[in-house]
C-alpha cells in the first residue's frame, strides 16, 4: 500500500498494490497497523456508513463537532466520485483549504480524513456506492456542514451547477465565515 499524505495534514491518499492473475484480482484497502505508524496514533473504527447516489448527487459539505467528532475511512465501492476535504482545523496551518481527489471503482483509491475536517463528495456516474469508515458514532445533535458552493472556499466542483442534486439541508448549511468564528 502506497501512503501519501496530503497539504492536510493527517489527510493520507491510500492506493493499494493491486495483484492479478486469471481469477481476477486482490488488494488490501486497509492496513490499520500501516496507517497508526504513518499517523502515530491509533485508530478504532465502531461504524461502517454506505450512500448510494446517482450521476450529479452532491453530499456535504458535512462533519461532526466536540465529542462527536469523527475520523474517516472512504471508498468507492462502485462508480466515480470527486472526493473534497476542507480543513476546519482553526489552529491548523491548511485552516479553511481543501483538497480534491477522485475515488473510483477503478484505480482503488481511499482516503483517511482525521478528525476536524468536512467532507462532501459528487457523484460523477450513473451509480456510485460510497463506503465510509468511522471512528466515533453519528449524532444528530453534532452534525454540522458547509454550503458546497461557499464563496469564501471557492471549490471547483468542475460539473454544471444546474444538474446537481442537493438534500434540502444541504442547501441550507451556513457559509463557512459564519460557521467557524
Amino acid at each position: 500500500m502506497i501512503i501519501t499524505e496530503t497539504k492536510l495534514k493527517g489527510c493520507l491518499i491510500l492506493q493499494p498494490e493491486i495483484f492479478e492473475d486469471s481469477r481476477g484480482s486482490f488488494f488490501e484497502v486497509f492496513k490499520k497497523k500501516e496507517i497508526e505508524q504513518y499517523l502515530g496514533y491509533t485508530i478504532d473504527f465502531v461504524q461502517e456508513n454506505k450512500s448510494i447516489s446517482h450521476k450529479g448527487v452532491l453530499r456535504g459539505l458535512h462533519f461532526q463537532t466536540g465529542e462527536a467528532a469523527q475520523a474517516k475511512l472512504v471508498s468507492v465501492q462502485k462508480g466515480e466520485v470527486v472526493d473534497v476535504i476542507v480543513d476546519i482545523r482553526t489552529n491548523s496551518k491548511t485552516f479553511g483549504e481543501y483538497i480534491k481527489v477522485n475515488l473510483s471503482d477503478k484505480n482503488y483509491t481511499s482516503v483517511f480524513i482525521p478528525r476536524g475536517m468536512a467532507h462532501g463528495f459528487l457523484s460523477l456516474t450513473n451509480e456510485v456506492i460510497f463506503t465510509y469508515l468511522c471512528d466515533n458514532y453519528y449524532n444528530k445533535e453534532m452534525e454540522s456542514g458547509i454550503l458546497y458552493n461557499d464563496c469564501d472556499l471557492a471549490i471547483d466542483w468542475n460539473f454544471p451547477e444546474s444538474e446537481l442534486v442537493l438534500s434540502k439541508k444541504d442547501m441550507l448549511l451556513p457559509r463557512f465565515k459564519d460557521l467557524i468564528k
